[in-house]
């Protein structure tokens, strides 16, 4: 009889080391390429590029963890899978580095040796971070689909888009409002500011009526402004003003006289219900501006300080001059009244540093006329889950103006823009091949004159031109027509990202491609939620709650950090990050490892045998378990798919199946060869697929357990497993199973009889007399 005997596995304990030895191995195979010549169904994954930096955050880890999951699962769906791995390493968080780490400013120093010392920091980080995204066992392209947004071949295609956009007049150049970082010194997008509350003062000035020469008092958080005002608006139901329709301000502290107008953008519950409309507190004011057709004032500089309209403020940065504006107002006896409130400001997203709204000539792509197009993209997208399609329409809802791309900044991809000196034509030269314009000559005359005396665009395009072209790089858009057909045109497009970003890369991916394709960007998008603290607060340097993954993985390994990521994740909902549950998570896989060295025991059975209804009742269970698995995985839910399998794997699987078999496996107790075959091929059988099922979420122990159990070939190169045909479906009785074994254990424990010892009166329920033969011999019941 094939009873049992030594494992085959030998290790007594799953091990830290194993999982670096299955990264080593999986580096020298190739079940994870992507291969062009196959019939496969295509899945082009568009992971977000991580931006390479000296510490990295564990949400990121459990993002980028997040879509390895999905690639794995898919590569088992049957999918040949396109999972390019990229880094993001343009823009201006390089560019701070720098200038701090190296104690330069940018400005002042050579602009390549700048570049070469942002190239030195990005390359020593990006090999740090790739292989943090390998020892978390991300099983993406790394190889021969590998690519940084700073590449000559990337920038050269973004230059070539930039080209493409140009000649069907979809890009100008004009002088208007813009969002401006005086800390970066460069004009920003709408997508890259937000709004962070903070203490502040509402201050109510004293400005006078001309005709009538009664007060009139103008509440403002910005009295600095007042060197730009151009209006003051009022409600025109407002009972209170309706007598200064069409009368005349003065400013105070300068004289300016200007019109007092109705308008019913003013809110008559703000301050005195009288507003001061300036060039340019914020684009309530741009927008009235242009309706009103007021000409702007420009207040404030490039360097965030009050020009010479401000009279003797002029060189005053924006606090300074505000504390002198409110200390002159108060001596003149034109500040009525100053509250403390707490107002929201806007700031930029990277340095977090409050912006000003002054006009620039900045570059701009259209984008308003493409909107409906692109709420039509969103309708037509799968999302995963489907409320994050509502904050991508609300996004495309709130936008109004043009996008601005052109960037003061010098690490990122240049406007391949020459203009002649002669007459001002401007040459636009993009054919794939990275340009930097200003260094370069275009080596041609200008068409419009002759003339050969250029000057080259010094500015940088933003960043986000670059990033949303990431799905056309990585299916070969304009290089490899064969392969962009097979990917992008024939293929399903997945993004997986952050629901914070859905208004920047998604949003700009969806609009970038269209416009160069006529077509959606992505089939299917799926939306992580954020990583907090375990009191769910965010992480930040400034609490001191940021987790290094790297620490997490050397101490529990990256399985236990996947397993925690399914278990404890649903899908886009933010997830507390607790190293308690990771150490919980990294127990399953402790007991899944006990299991199959305890199955190792028993000689393996080739050929199916007659099965007994105990087998049948597992093999059900678990076909049960496996269909709703497989549902799970096709909507990218992994975290109800860990769940179940935990439930079967542990709950059901360990606890009573293995202990209802193990006296027949062994061929015990009277259970013939046959019997004891059932048992074996059974137990190696739902091994087999649990390991399959489980390989996406936990793929270096099951690999490893596979390639020592079943075969030489990885895991990962399989695909699901199917049905197990020809078992009588007794899964229904799986609680009644589960209870009567808990009876008799519970029973033998206060009557102080080991397990392992008869029983006397305790008969076998008759619902259960089908799994009677090995749930005495389990018990050892006695009549």
């Amino acid at each position: 009889m094939g009873g049992s005997g030594e494992p085959r596995i030998k290790e007594k304990r799953w091990k830290l080391e194993f999982e670096e030895d299955m990264i080593n191995r999986w580096a020298e195979e190739d079940w994870w390429a992507f291969d062009p010549r196959s019939s496969r169904p295509v899945l082009v994954i568009d992971t977000p590029p991580p931006y390479p930096a000296p510490v990295w955050h564990i949400g990121a880890a459990v993002s980028y963890s997040m879509q390895d999951i999905i690639a794995r699962i898919h590569r088992m769906l049957g999918y040949n899978v396109l999972y390019p791995i990229g880094m993001d390493r343009n823009g201006i968080p390089i560019e701070m580095y720098v200038e701090k780490y190296e104690n330069i400013n940018m400005w002042e120093h050579d602009r390549s040796d700048f570049e070469r010392l942002c190239k030195e920091h990005l390359d020593r980080w990006t090999e740090a971070m790739v292989n943090i995204l390998k020892r978390l066992e991300i099983s993406g392209d790394f190889k021969e689909n590998y690519y940084q947004t700073d590449w000559p071949e990337y920038r050269g295609l973004t230059q070539l888009s930039f080209k493409v956009l140009w000649d069907k007049g979809l890009i100008y150049e004009a002088e208007r409002p813009n969002n401006w970082c005086p800390h970066c010194k460069t004009t920003i997008a709408d997508a890259e500011v937000e709004y962070k509350e903070r203490d502040g003062y509402l201050y109510y000035l004293k400005y006078k009526v001309k005709e009538t020469g009664e007060d009139l008092i103008v509440a403002t958080t910005r009295p600095e402004l007042l060197f730009g005002c151009r209006v003051v608006v009022v409600h025109p139901d407002d009972e209170r003003y309706k007598h200064l329709h069409g009368k005349t301000a003065v400013v105070p502290l300068i004289g300016r006289e200007v019109p007092i107008v109705p308008h019913r953008e003013v809110d008559p519950e703000f301050g005195t219900g009288a507003v001061h409309i300036c060039s340019f507190g914020d684009f309530v004011d741009v927008r009235l501006f242009r309706e009103l057709k007021l000409e702007p004032i420009k207040v404030i500089d490039t360097d965030g300080r009050l020009t010479e309209v401000a009279g003797k403020y002029a060189g005053m940065t924006v606090k300074e001059a505000r504390e002198a504006v409110v200390q002159d107002l108060e001596k003149e006896g034109l500040l009525v009244d100053k509250k403390p409130i707490k107002h929201k400001v806007p700031v930029h997203e990277r340095c977090k540093h409050e912006i000003e709204i002054i006009p620039m000539k900045e570059y701009y792509l259209k984008q308003t006329e493409f909107l409906d197009t692109l709420k039509k993209y969103a309708e037509e997208t799968e999302w995963y889950p489907e409320k994050y399609k509502q904050h991508l329409i609300n996004w495309i809802d709130s936008v109004s103006v043009d996008w601005p791309i052109s960037r003061r900044r010098y690490y990122g991809t240049e406007l391949p823009i020459w203009t002649c000196k002669n007459c001002g034509y401007k040459l636009v030269l993009a054919d794939g091949k990275y340009r930097k314009p200003w260094k370069e000559d275009p080596g041609v005359s200008c068409p419009k004159c002759g003339s050969r005396s250029w000057e080259g665009e010094w500015r940088t395009l933003d960043t986000w031109m670059d990033s949303s072209i990431s799905v056309l790089y990585i299916t070969r858009w304009m290089r490899d027509e064969s392969f962009f057909k097979k990917t992008f045109e024939n293929g399903t497009k997945l993004r997986p990202q952050g629901y914070e970003i859905i208004r920047t890369w998604l949003y700009y991916t969806y609009l970038r491609v269209h416009q160069l394709t006529g077509k959606r960007a992505f089939d299917k998008v799926f939306i992580n939620g954020m990583g907090l603290d375990e009191k769910g607060r965010k992480m930040s340097k400034s609490l001191g709650n940021v987790i290094d993954p790297m620490e997490v993985v050397q101490k529990y390994g990256a399985d236990a950090l996947r397993m925690y990521i399914a278990l404890e994740t649903s899908i886009g909902e933010n997830y507390r990050i607790s190293e308690q549950k990771i150490a919980g998570a990294g127990k399953f896989l402790t007991k899944l490892w006990n299991v199959a060295r305890f199955i190792s025991m028993f000689e393996p059975v080739d050929e199916r045998p007659v099965l007994q209804p105990t087998d049948e009742w597992i093999l059900s269970a678990l076909n049960n378990v496996r269909e709703r698995v497989i549902e799970y995985y096709k909507k990218l839910d992994f975290h109800n798919a860990a769940l179940e399998l935990r439930k079967f794997t542990w709950n059901v699987f360990a606890d009573h199946y293995i202990e209802l078999v193990k006296r027949r496996a062994r061929g015990e107790d009277g259970f013939s060869e046959e019997e004891s075959r059932a048992a074996r091929w059974t137990l190696y059988e739902v091994l087999r697929q649990v390991l399959l099922l489980f390989a996406p979420i936990i793929p270096a122990i099951t690999d490893r357990i596979w390639r020592e159990l079943y075969s030489g070939e990885s895991i990962h190169a399989q695909e699901f497993p199917g049905k197990v045909e020809r078992v009588r479906d007794y899964s229904g009785l799986t609680e009644k199973i589960a209870e009567f074994n808990s009876y008799v254990w519970n029973t033998k424990k206060k009557e102080g009889i080991k397990f392992y010892e008869p029983i006397k009166g305790i008969d076998v329920p008759e619902e259960l007399e089908p799994f009677k033969k090995d749930l005495v011999a389990t018990h050892r019941l006695q009549a």
